[in-house]
């Protein structure tokens, strides 16, 4: 491990000791799951992970988280969350996230309070600074507490960090929740989520990593596949194409298309224009 990294490394272990008791929001991700790993080595009982099922989220990842806890022996607290019940969340504006953040961290907030748990920290890190985050704003309302990134790690740092732990996964593409598979504005359903979901799932299974499946349209029911370009070329073998398109019709897909640009975080947010307060929360 270079000092740099060591350096941070220890500052993150410090931070964590230093709060006596912290709930992570476990996605199952490789920040979170860095989070945990680091936070249940210095607190031990006295970190809990608590993750939240709801339609945003895939049951692969939840399973992946649960095993991580089993394998870890962390306490795992997971909930169900009515997420499309909450009506901003559902009719998917262009902070969206916001909300979303909002809801949930509130009622892990108040979870962790009736605990005795003294703070919920979350993954986020220092890239995340490049992208519209404005579900951050409402972490700063909640006083959610981001260790990773008071610290200084990026994405970078991250996985360097993970795999010095030997912590499985550590190489794991970058995760999001899947209605951010779904334009701004277009309201949000189990049934679309779920057409996103067995889409990607679809696609993972045929041996791709880094890829997302867009959901376009009032139905959402044109998909629009984002793939890294050097996965483009096997995409379009005959046989390949014949498959997606049998497969991902049976999901209720009526058109399918291929992103020549390829697969780019945040690019439902490419047409949005925000001052630079909106963008960076």
């Amino acid at each position: 491990m270079h000092t740099e990294l060591a350096t941070k490394y220890n500052n993150l272990q410090t931070l964590l000791k230093e709060m006596g008791s912290v709930a992570v929001s476990f996605s199952g991700g490789v920040d979170s799951t860095l989070v945990l790993k680091v936070a249940h080595d210095v607190l031990g009982e006295h970190a809990v992970a608590f993750t939240v099922e709801s339609d945003f989220v895939p049951e692969r990842e939840i399973e992946g988280a649960r095993a991580f806890c089993a394998q870890e022996g962390v306490e795992h607290v997971v909930e169900a969350f009515p997420i499309l019940e909450v009506a901003h969340v559902k009719k998917n504006p262009h902070d969206r996230c916001y909300y979303c953040k909002y809801a949930i961290f509130k009622h892990l907030k108040a979870e962790a309070g009736h605990r005795g748990i003294a703070y919920v920290v979350d993954g986020t890190n220092r890239d995340d600074d490049s992208d519209y985050r404005p579900g951050r704003a409402a972490l700063r309302e909640l006083r959610i507490m981001s260790p990773l990134h008071q610290c200084g790690m990026d994405k970078a740092d991250i996985r360097a960090l993970s795999k010095d732990l030997g912590i499985a996964g550590w190489d794991r593409p970058s995760a999001a929740c899947l209605a951010s598979r779904i334009p701004y504005g277009e309201h949000l359903s189990h049934a679309k989520l779920a057409r996103v979901n067995h889409a990607e799932a679809f696609l993972m299974e045929k041996g791709f990593r880094m890829l997302r499946v867009r959901a376009e349209g009032a139905e959402g029911k044109t998909a629009r596949i984002e793939l890294m370009p050097a996965d483009m070329d096997r995409f379009f073998t005959p046989a390949m194409r014949r498959a997606t398109d049998e497969a991902f019709r049976l999901l209720g897909f009526t058109h399918v298309s291929l992103d020549l640009r390829g697969y780019r975080m945040g690019s439902m947010n490419e047409g949005l224009h925000l001052s630079h307060e909106e963008r960076h929360g």
